[in-house]
């Protein structure tokens, strides 16, 4: 691509503002939106606010951020939000972020159920595929601080594959080779997320 295709191409770029309580929802959702925008062909740059800090510090930035977007500072095409659940649930984590679905950009909110890291482990057969070996899947939901990336990190370790990887990189790895649809059919957070994420960026 030429320097002038390059330009041309940022210039035409939906431009995201997104919002995330650590480094794993940069690396999943960043490598989600990257995947979405290749599937409905647009070209899209993510911009991330430094919102490390939990939950309140997110909903925090994101409001204010929304602040300067109504007084026509900023011209974002669309805003992403991420917080975990925490077994809160979908529905009460969405109604508590006070989102308004008629603001212009639209936002959409990735709340994964209840922590990222599940995420992560949806498609056994991409972990497998990356890492030459799979694990057992958690019976069922748990709600304890850490428990799937602890899931996430055995699983790694189990696999003795280079070790010098950190989990960022394994997160984008697993991400890059999820098959969206069937990890998606087992998680309603997930699916929620990429349909909102699709119909935003059409």
């Amino acid at each position: 691509m030429t320097k002038t295709n390059e330009s041309k191409s940022y210039e035409s770029s939906k431009l995201i503002a997104a919002f995330g309580e650590d480094p794993y929802h940069r690396a999943v959702i960043g490598g989600l939106i990257q995947r979405i925008s290749k599937e409905v062909d647009v070209v899209t740059r993510t911009q991330w606010h430094n919102a490390f800090g939990g939950y309140g510090r997110v909903v925090r930035e994101m409001k204010q951020y929304v602040r300067y977007v109504r007084s026509r500072a900023i011209f974002p095409d669309l805003i992403v939000v991420v917080t975990d659940a925490n077994c809160k649930g979908y529905n009460a984590r969405y109604k508590n972020l006070s989102v308004d679905r008629n603001f212009v950009p639209p936002i959409v909110c990735a709340i994964p159920d209840p922590h990222v890291e599940h995420w992560l482990l949806l498609d056994g057969k991409a972990f497998k595929k990356i890492f030459g070996q799979g694990f057992q899947t958690p019976k069922r939901n748990k709600c304890e601080r850490d428990f799937y990336k602890k899931v996430l990190s055995d699983a790694y370790i189990n696999t003795k594959a280079d070790l010098r990887i950190g989990g960022i990189e394994c997160a984008k790895k697993i991400v890059s080779e999820m098959n969206l649809k069937r990890a998606a059919m087992n998680d309603s957070s997930l699916q929620k997320f990429l349909d909102d994420l699709r119909q935003a960026l059409k």
